[in-house]
């Protein structure tokens, strides 16, 4: 899709069900290679998923409010969780970058037929010394989610000088990618690691690291970037933790290989549903912390402290609930699970994503001491509890 042809009717979920299809068809493609294949990558421009976040004011933007953002990536993520991963990368990336760098920059980024792709690292810092219009930026970084499928970097710096944290944004070919993806799952992310030398950054082209301020576009924005990664984290778990289920059922109820027997086996129905009760629970306080969210980012409200919390347990539990629930599916379909194939994969994805900062024991341990009551005069930044005044 052009970004001037955007058609704010269109039902984007329905287009993320239909690029999941075509993600879903090539999965096992991309993990060989290392990266989505490039009907994905092509469904994703046409369908203008990359979009989703980019304000409504800047060309090619959809701003989709955070409810239909977790179905877009829900979906995405039960089609293929590489697929969903990229695209929640970057999506978050694109979409902060049109909203709180400057306005020549995002003139430029967003100027042209294609929306840009821009991936990248935003917690590994680098180091920015300041000059005259900007700043020289150096360092390296690893785990650049879908950095294989950007033409643009969102990275972290420490300004020299003053550690102030921000953001910069620059070409993909400034960069020296260092293609070191040899992984257990996730692996069509291409999530590879890179080196900048001493690159200029102009200063419209970065924006600070934490900001809750932006430029452009609705109340959303206010979530910041660590706001906007706990939707989208829990999103992709909530997918991801479905589709191994269904795959199992399915497997069971065909009478595939070893996981076939598990159909006369009341054992196994009394563990499937349990394992059904822990998805399901999970997924509601999702839909529960993110559903509050929504009601105080549409009345113009700040988000209390409580809610914060919860998005961060949201995100932290449902992924972690999917562990639990990969690790149920793939003991229960034995032999079917151990070869190559959708359920293999799938388990691999799971395993990988728990790996994520965001979902780090800290951030659990951080909201047990807002819920107990123990955190009077914290503020959350990041994901931690630091003093709020």
């Amino acid at each position: 899709m052009n970004p001037v042809d955007v058609d704010r009717t269109v039902d984007y979920v329905a287009r993320a069900k239909d690029v999941a299809t075509i993600a879903d068809r090539s999965a096992d493609e991309g993990d060989r290679a290392g990266r989505l294949s490039q009907p994905v990558v092509d469904a994703l421009h046409r369908e203008g998923l990359f979009g989703i976040w980019v304000p409504r004011s800047v060309r090619g933007g959809l701003e989709l409010d955070v409810l239909s953002t977790l179905q877009v990536i829900e979906n995405m993520a039960y089609g293929d969780p590489s697929a969903g991963w990229v695209l929640m990368a970057a999506m978050l990336a694109i979409g902060t970058g049109a909203a709180y760098l400057e306005s020549d920059a995002v003139a430029e980024l967003f100027g042209g037929d294609r929306l840009p792709v821009i991936a990248g690292q935003g917690t590994r810092p680098g180091t920015a010394v300041p000059v005259a219009g900007g700043f020289r930026l150096s360092g390296s970084w690893s785990f650049a989610s879908g950095i294989k499928h950007a033409t643009h970097i969102h990275t972290l710096g420490l300004i020299q000088g003053t550690n102030e944290p921000r953001i910069f944004v620059l070409p993909v070919g400034k960069a020296t990618l260092i293609d070191n993806w040899d992984v257990l799952g996730l692996r069509a992310t291409g999530s590879i690691d890179y080196t900048i030398d001493d690159v200029f950054v102009p200063e419209g082209y970065t924006h600070f690291a934490v900001t809750e301020t932006p430029k452009r576009g609705g109340n959303q924005y206010r979530l910041g970037i660590i706001g906007l990664a706990a939707l989208v984290h829990a999103a992709w778990a909530a997918g991801v933790g479905r589709r191994l289920l269904d795959e199992l059922a399915a497997k069971v109820k065909a009478g595939i290989g070893r996981s076939g027997a598990q159909a006369s086996s009341e054992t196994f129905h009394e563990q499937y549903a349990k394992a059904e009760a822990a998805y399901r629970a999970a997924r509601a306080l999702v839909q529960e912390a993110w559903s509050s969210v929504k009601d105080a980012l549409d009345r113009g409200d700040e988000l209390t402290i409580r809610q914060q919390t919860l998005i961060r347990l949201a995100m932290g539990h449902i992924t972690w609930c999917g562990k639990d629930i990969a690790d149920f599916v793939y003991k229960s379909a034995g032999t079917v699970a151990m070869r190559s194939g959708t359920l293999q994969r799938l388990y691999r994805d799971m395993q990988t994503g728990t790996s994520h900062i965001t979902s780090a024991p800290p951030t659990f341990r951080a909201a047990g001491r807002e819920l107990a009551g123990l955190a009077e005069g914290k503020k959350w930044l990041f994901l931690d509890l630091v003093d709020g005044h």
